[in-house]
């Protein structure tokens, strides 16, 4: 029998606390849920000190907020609602719209709420009539040119024009006068289409490339009712980032050419969700109906990607239906072809020869991919424990997508386009070897078995399938997957596994916090989660009797928090160990998914 190592994770713990440079600490963890649900506006952190806090009356009502706070967003942390175009949460203010304007006590004229500061002793009123006519006047006039076609506009049923007139006006129009007409359908870049009539001249999207994107790509030209949106002379919008420009238009000028014309947004359903195109790991809001995914948005997390997304993540959606695998296969293996069968006589067969391959003391080799969630990995590293008591030889391995340096920037870009390599590498254990390893360790002849959780190696679609025959010496090879290859066709048992978007879990991103992913749509077919997968191949194989990630993801996320808990020094600081971030992290409440109409998120 073979000698027993430490725990894979004890040892990647104990790794991870010896490292001399320390990054970065990270705020703590908060699920991105608890996040999300943050007022828009309101300022991050720990509370003022008294000393900064000043008072004023807000509609006859004392309130305490920090000295030079922006008045609109004291306003809406509040509750006093308060309309407006121009302003947005995360950019500049430049009172453009003058929709948000309010009474300042003292000042001969009414002010915008989003470029005033607030000032002790300041008394705000935001509801008396003359306030409330020039809010209606203001409303109208935005309304004089726009087009209102609503019936026809993507943005219809989460636009804030709507919104607004809805509940600031609702009158009929006074303008005998034939509407100004602009250009509609221009193609202003590779994502966005822009129909200038719908434009209300916010400049929300100019400031989004200006200071977001750090290009400037948009601009205003012309004058007076004639004025509107354009590219900027020998440009067009094609920065990384130019699809937050939809998001943060108020009206349905800026559209996505993906999303356009496909479905009504008040028949789609949100669920909270983790980009998983980088190690960023942007918090997202996934949009779906009819079990498919028809967009991401980006949600907000202050800690993490603040309110935007990078465009490629918006793409991630796609591959959740692309070449999917959705039925079992086993015989495979040195150019035969594999035979469809059903998911239990899979498991069964990958179960009976694995238990057989352990009890010979053979050589095994587990691979934890980095596109799959802690929850699973976390068994996997379980299983190998048990394996290693049955006698067996396991060797780990951390694999991932390759990497991309060209697309890294100081936004939120990242060149690891792994949404957990931090958790494969810590559930792996200190000694896990690369692709390159275990490609190495292959031709060497060195495994018996090899069980992947996951197919993703940094590898072209070519020099996968030059290395797939290395994998014919093996007496097991086990591959779980979600999409075909060249590869998961050699394998002796081939199952169908589930996506991010079709599971519940979580994933570590770079700056080591947890954060939870959860079901949006159904697993394609007969395919299941990785994590579901493992557990069924080890009770088959009794390498897992009552244990309690066997039951859900839930119970495979608190056990993992636990363990690896134990593992850790007293204070530990998270930013020295990316184990320690499993220690604060939170499963939170369960969330059901909310159709956008009741929604009111993005309107």
């Amino acid at each position: 029998m073979a000698e027993t190592p430490p725990s894979p994770i004890k040892s990647s713990i104990a790794a991870a606390l010896r490292e001399t440079a320390t990054p970065p600490s990270p705020p703590p963890v908060v699920p991105p849920a608890a996040a999300s649900a943050a007022p828009a506006g309101s300022a991050p952190g720990p509370a003022s000190p008294p000393s900064e806090l000043v008072t004023i009356k807000l509609d006859g009502r004392d309130v305490q907020a920090k000295k030079g706070a922006n008045l609109l967003e004291v306003c809406l942390a509040n509750g006093v609602d308060v309309s407006y175009f121009c302003y947005h949460p995360g950019l500049s203010s430049p009172a453009v719209c003058r929709q948000c304007l309010v009474e300042v006590v003292g000042q001969p004229k009414l002010v915008p709420a989003c470029f005033t500061p607030i000032a002790d002793k300041m008394e705000v009123n935001t509801s008396t009539s003359r306030v409330l006519t020039i809010r209606r006047q203001m409303l109208e006039f935005t309304l004089v040119n726009h087009p209102v076609d609503c019936p026809i506009c993507d943005k219809a049923g989460e636009c804030t024009l709507q919104k607004q007139y809805q509940d600031w006006d609702h009158e009929g129009s006074r303008s005998s006068i034939p509407k100004v007409h602009k250009p509609k359908m221009q193609d202003l870049g590779p994502h966005i289409v822009l129909d200038a009539e719908r434009c209300i001249l916010c400049t929300r999207c100019i400031r989004v490339c200006d200071e977001v994107a750090g290009q400037k790509q948009l601009t205003m030209a012309w004058r007076g009712d004639r004025e509107q949106l354009t590219v900027a002379p020998g440009h067009q919008l094609d920065n990384p980032y130019s699809l937050n420009t939809v998001d943060v238009c108020p009206v349905g000028a800026l559209t996505s050419k993906d999303f356009r014309f496909t479905m009504r947004a008040w028949e789609l359903f949100t669920t909270p969700s983790v980009c998983p195109g980088c190690s960023t790991g942007c918090n997202v809001e996934v949009h779906h109906a009819q079990g498919e995914i028809w967009r991401l948005v980006p949600r907000e997390n202050l800690q993490v990607n603040k309110y935007w997304m990078c465009d490629e993540g918006r793409f991630t959606y796609k591959d959740v239906r692309h070449k999917r695998l959705t039925s079992a296969r086993i015989g495979g293996g040195k150019g035969q072809p594999a035979q469809i069968t059903s998911l239990d006589k899979a498991v069964a067969f990958a179960a009976e020869r694995l238990e057989k391959l352990a009890s010979s003391g053979a050589t095994i080799g587990l691979v934890y991919s980095a596109q799959t969630t802690n929850e699973a990995l976390f068994a996997l590293s379980q299983v190998a424990q048990k394996l290693i008591a049955r006698g067996a030889n396991i060797r780990s391995y951390v694999t991932g997508t390759a990497s991309k340096p060209e697309r890294a920037d100081k936004i939120l870009r990242s060149a690891d386009t792994n949404p957990n390599a931090a958790g494969a590498a810590l559930f792996a254990g200190a000694g896990a070897g690369d692709a390159g390893a275990l490609l190495a360790d292959l031709k060497a002849g060195k495994l018996k078995g090899l069980w992947m959780v996951g197919a993703d190696l940094p590898l072209s679609e070519q020099a996968l399938a030059d290395a797939a025959p290395i994998v014919d010496g093996l007496d097991l090879f086990i591959c779980q997957a979600a999409s075909d290859s060249a590869l998961l066709r050699r394998a002796h048992v081939q199952l169908p596994a589930a996506v991010w978007a079709e599971v519940d879990g979580s994933f570590t991103n770079n700056k080591h916090l947890v954060q939870r992913l959860r079901k949006a749509v159904a697993p394609q077919g007969d395919a299941r989660s990785h994590l579901e997968l493992i557990s069924q191949i080890a009770k088959k194989a009794n390498l897992a009797s009552g244990e309690k990630w066997q039951v859900s993801a839930r119970q495979a996320f608190l056990q993992m928090v636990s363990v690896v808990s134990s593992s850790l020094p007293v204070g530990t600081d998270p930013a020295q160990s990316v184990a320690a971030g499993f220690a604060s992290a939170d499963w939170g409440k369960e969330f059901l998914p909310v159709q956008l109409r009741f929604a009111n998120s993005r309107g």
